[in-house]
């Protein structure tokens, strides 16, 4: 259909002088919108400056190709097949109708546009005007190419996130990323430490002297980061020069630097530290800036939560692991034990050699060669968190005392040794052998740390509550809410690097020379603490020393206070008797031999399926003494609660080289239950039998 023809207005009169093809021209040149004066072939036929300004072609180029030149490569056949029908139908298209286009300019970089088209057909020209205008700095377009630019930088760092699992990797990329959204010069990550009195500089991109990567800045109210971390809001900076919240560092303004943007880090609540933009140009940040800022904080914050919950799980599995190997090693370990210890005091009770001094000798160094294997299986259990705790009120004050005096006395006389109590300080709930052996530890490892002299420090007190990221890592979640003691022991030593200091609890980890160390040390406080329903914490960087806190629960409600001495040894009744049940052959040959030293009427099986024969409606034995794991058959409880049942007057002594073992019998066994640990010497396996049968739980 072709559009009505324009109504014949008379054309205004002009100054005389004036033509009107010169008024006309001018127009066309004058305009500041791109015009174009298109033929019905889509050829160019005249072009203005507002043209060649936006498309980037001079007027001469314009005037000698096609506008499907002026058209992106992906839409240009589309376009030709429009331009096609429009020439058949001309009609006049007005600015303003949100056809939002794009145009391809010289360089190949493209450009959002609006078009208006004016059909010159009419007026009998087979012309139409292009009048082109570029919309990208309209404030509707620029919000939404910001935000476009914005969501595209968010989508990137979370990829980022996704592909790497190197919390430094994120840290590094941040500021980089938030510089390029932004537009800015300046932007910088701030970490706290872990005493949160000061920041570390994490990531930086365009830093500057002071804030370099790594730098340190105190964490104070007046720093720019410190007043980001106290307030916990985001910070909108219009002006350095004007700012009167807290100390504006002189180099900012040398640099030129002038507003800025800041907001907090958050981890679980908590504040970690800050993200930063600066710009050289006053009042440059407004809400879309700081909300972008606000995302990108958000999202590397759960990057590097999620980076140190993997940490942690991985940590703690190779740990469990390690500590399930070690596990298995020491039960085995046990057994080897048992027989080597039980035949060599059988033989040093051998006339020949009890008239031998020479013989006597090499027994006895054997013997202590076997104890000494004992109390290494010992420290793997304690790793493994498989050893038998007999926990009591312990005074730590006093205990700590006791171990400095001792430490003054033993280790090198350069080494200062201070004890501090804070009043009041409430007793522990732990094994007191199984603790105090843990703070030895510790002070041998300060004392190798200070091998010039220095200070050891030990302090007691009371906590009402785990930090936060200590209370994370209790392994029973009601414990979280207990009392505890903190013990710290100090050394003004060497410290460890951050590499050393992760791996600390690791057994047979160690920087110890060959042959100064078995590793097991720290390995051994950790299991031990662990399973006391406690937490450990290491303060440690090179050059500064070290600070090792363990936090001991205060005594639970249900408990009792120590138990005292152990009663004396009584006496067993001759011939009593015994069923021992054992799988282990040399094991079973060694126990054997005691119980016949003790004067027991001894019968001996293979398993528990050969004991239940035995167990017939004419046994009369008074003690049942098995090991819980009888190979593939039944276990040794089975066996128990099986002989028991059918004897309810039978005592019951366990026995393994796998305190796992034990610790599941102890919770799950009856209380008139005795149980007795791998490797044992004769006179621990009569202590156990008496303690047995004067039990008044006991048959």
């Amino acid at each position: 259909m072709t559009p009505p023809p324009l109504p014949d207005v008379p054309a205004p009169a002009l100054p005389s002088g004036i033509e009107e093809r010169a008024v006309f021209r001018s127009l066309f040149l004058a305009n500041p919108d791109a015009l174009l004066l298109v033929d019905q072939s889509g050829q160019i036929v005249m072009a203005n400056p507002g043209a060649s300004g936006l498309l980037g072609y001079s007027i001469e180029e314009l005037t000698r190709m096609g506008v499907d030149a002026l058209v992106p490569d992906s839409i240009r056949p589309r376009h030709a097949s429009y331009r096609e029908a429009y020439g058949k139908a001309p009609r006049s298209r007005p600015m303003g109708n949100n056809m939002d286009l794009v145009a391809k300019r010289k360089d190949g970089s493209e450009v959002l546009v609006e078009i208006a088209l004016s059909p010159l057909q009419s007026q009998g020209l087979p012309f139409t005007v292009a009048a082109i205008r570029d919309i990208s700095a309209y404030p509707r377009v620029k919000q939404a190419l910001q935000r476009a630019r914005y969501s595209e930088h968010l989508a990137q760092l979370g990829r980022l996130a996704v592909d790497t699992r190197d919390p430094q990797v994120l840290l590094e990329q941040v500021p980089a990323i938030a510089a390029q959204a932004l537009q800015v010069e300046v932007s910088v990550v701030f970490l706290l430490d872990e005493d949160r009195q000061a920041f570390r500089v994490a990531g930086v991109a365009g830093g500057m002297p002071g804030e370099q990567l790594g730098d340190k800045i105190p964490n104070r109210p007046d720093t720019p980061p410190g007043f980001v971390v106290h307030g916990g809001v985001p910070v909108v900076i219009d002006d350095y020069r004007s700012e009167q919240r807290y100390v504006v560092p002189q180099r900012y303004i040398e640099a030129g630097l002038v507003s800025a943007v800041a907001v907090p880090l958050f981890d679980r609540g908590r504040t970690i530290g800050a993200l930063t933009a600066r710009s050289r140009t006053a009042q440059r940040f407004g809400d879309e800036e700081k909300r972008f800022l606000e995302s990108l904080a958000n999202l590397l914050a759960t990057s590097l939560q999620r980076a140190h919950s993997e940490e942690a799980l991985n940590h703690a599995q190779r740990l469990e692991s390690v500590g399930q190997l070690t596990g298995g090693i020491a039960h085995d370990f046990n057994n080897l034990l048992t027989v080597i210890q039980g035949n060599l005091q059988v033989l040093e009770e051998r006339p020949a050699v009890v008239e031998d001094a020479y013989g006597q000798q090499l027994v006895d160094a054997a013997m202590r060669a076997t104890r000494r294997a004992a109390e290494l299986t010992s420290k793997l259990l304690a790793f493994s968190r498989r050893q038998v705790l007999q926990p009591t009120q312990v005074d730590v004050s006093a205990m700590i005392g006791s171990l400095a005096d001792m430490l003054r006395r033993t280790l090198d006389q350069r080494i200062v040794i201070q004890a501090d109590t804070a009043a009041g300080c409430p007793p522990a709930m732990a094994d007191p052998g199984q603790l105090e052996s843990a703070l030895l530890n510790i002070a041998i490892n300060a004392r190798d740390a200070m091998p010039e002299g220095g200070r050891l420090s030990f302090r007691c007190e009371a906590v009402d509550r785990l930090p936060p990221g200590l209370r994370r890592e209790l392994d029973d979640p009601s414990a979280r809410e207990e009392h505890f003691v903190a013990i710290s022991i100090a050394d003004t030593g060497c410290g460890m690097p951050e590499e050393v200091k992760e791996r600390v609890f690791e057994p047979f980890f160690t920087t110890k020379g060959a042959g100064r160390g078995t590793g097991l040390g720290l390995s051994t406080v950790y299991g031990f603490v662990k399973q006391s329903r406690g937490a450990i914490h290491i303060d440690s960087s090179p050059g500064a020393g070290t600070t090792v806190s363990l936090f001991i629960p205060q005594p639970w409600a249900d408990s009792v206070g120590a138990t005292g001495e152990e009663r004396a040894e009584a006496d067993l009744p001759r011939g009593l008797k015994v069923l021992l049940v054992e799988d282990d052959t040399e094991v079973r040959k060694v126990v054997q031999a005691f119980l016949d030293a003790l004067g027991c009427q001894v019968t001996s099986a293979a398993s528990a399926e050969q004991a239940l024969l035995l167990l017939g409606p004419e046994a009369s034995y008074d003690l049942l003494l098995t090991d819980i794991a009888l190979g593939p058959g039944m276990r040794g409880t089975e066996l128990a609660a099986e002989a028991q049942r059918r004897f309810p007057r039978l005592a019951i002594l366990l026995m393994s080289g796998f305190s796992a073992e034990l610790i599941e019998a102890d919770r799950d066994s009856p209380a008139s239950w005795e149980l007795l640990r791998k490797p044992y010497s004769r006179a621990e396996l009569a202590r156990a039998m008496a303690r047995l049968l004067s039990s008044p739980a006991a048959g």
